[in-house]
């Protein structure tokens, strides 16, 4: 059973939760902006499933839901902001609007996030960039859930990647993919509803491949691209984690419950300023090439259905199953 709802209306809701459970309404609003557009785009396991974790998260100060993130331009190309521990939503967005100012004058800044938390929908913040004419490329870790090539016990994160290319009167070309086969997000909501999953997307504690959620998330993801992916993996590790002096995935707590302390995780965004190397042309040269993608029949481009699924949201609103909204609706009333 579900109920759809208007998105301001689920807005509310979340930002209520999240205020109840001692988070400041600035950051309460910046969380529940992602996590919203994250529900308008399709992306349901980084949207209102995450509301309670990250309450109850807050009230025992695993994640400082009071944290006013810190911006340090130590370079005029290199951008250090310090999440203090809070959310990752406040401290990406700031980092953002400073580096696009940055860039300016830089021609390509490096942002890094220290002491963070789970980003959820990664796409969404490159897109942000992007609508500031930059071209973006975003990294992040995450708690431990793949093992090394090889290797049986989890050690890095599921580490998702994101880019967005700026395009003329048109919305921004957005690629976001998870470097397992699948987001862990999506054996979470599975493991909520009590469903299984595919076989391959996951082994077991014992290192055997299994349909049972609860086991997947027990055990470990398998990488996208098997031995290539462990080896992104590992690379995506270094850029967010150690060019952040944040924590590695096995060092990291998990973002799903309330348990142990802060994860403190790191995240590093590329900003290019298109103009400094192309010039004029690169906005003909980008619509020749996905011209000539969509030239060929059966093709579309990335994030086609996410853009079809915001507008439709936008004006139907969304369906949040009837357990979840109940929750979000307890919590929201204090």
């Amino acid at each position: 059973m579900s109920e759809t709802i208007a998105l301001a209306e689920a807005h509310r809701l979340a930002v209520a939760a999240l205020v109840a459970a001692n988070t400041s309404p600035a950051n309460a609003a910046s969380v529940a902006d992602a996590l919203i557009a994250a529900e308008a785009d399709g992306l349901a396991s980084h949207g209102l499933s995450r509301v309670a974790a990250y309450a109850d998260q807050a009230k025992v100060g695993k994640v400082d839901g009071q944290a006013v993130p810190t911006l340090t331009a130590t370079a005029p190309g290199t951008l250090l902001v310090d999440a203090k521990d809070g959310f990752a939503y406040p401290a990406l967005a700031a980092g953002i609007a400073r580096a696009a100012e940055m860039a300016k004058s830089a021609g390509t800044v490096a942002v890094g996030i220290a002491n963070s938390h789970h980003f959820g929908a990664a796409g969404l913040h490159v897109e942000a960039a992007a609508k500031h004419g930059l071209v973006a490329l975003l990294f992040g870790n995450s708690p431990a859930a793949i093992a090394p090539w090889g290797g049986s016990k989890p050690l890095f994160g599921t580490n998702p990647i994101a880019f967005a290319c700026p395009r003329a009167g048109k919305p921004p070309l957005v690629i976001d993919l998870s470097l397992s086969k699948v987001a862990r997000g999506k054996i979470m909501v599975a493991a909520q509803k009590g469903e299984a999953i595919p076989e391959g997307w996951a082994l077991d504690p014992s290192g055997a491949p299994t349909t049972d959620a609860k086991q997947a998330l027990a055990g470990t993801m398998l990488p996208l691209g098997d031995a290539k992916g462990a080896a992104l993996v590992l690379m995506v590790e270094l850029l967010s984690a150690a060019l952040t002096a944040s924590h590695f995935g096995f060092e990291a707590s998990s973002f799903f419950d309330a348990k142990g302390p802060p994860p403190r995780v790191g995240q590093l965004l590329l900003l290019i300023d298109p103009a400094r190397l192309a010039g004029d042309a690169f906005a003909a040269r980008v619509e020749t090439l996905l011209g000539a993608v969509l030239g060929q029949a059966g093709t579309r481009l990335p994030g086609a259905r996410r853009l079809a699924l915001r507008d439709k949201a936008a004006k139907d609103g969304i369906k949040v199953p009837a357990d979840l909204l109940a929750d979000l609706r307890k919590r929201a009333a204090g």
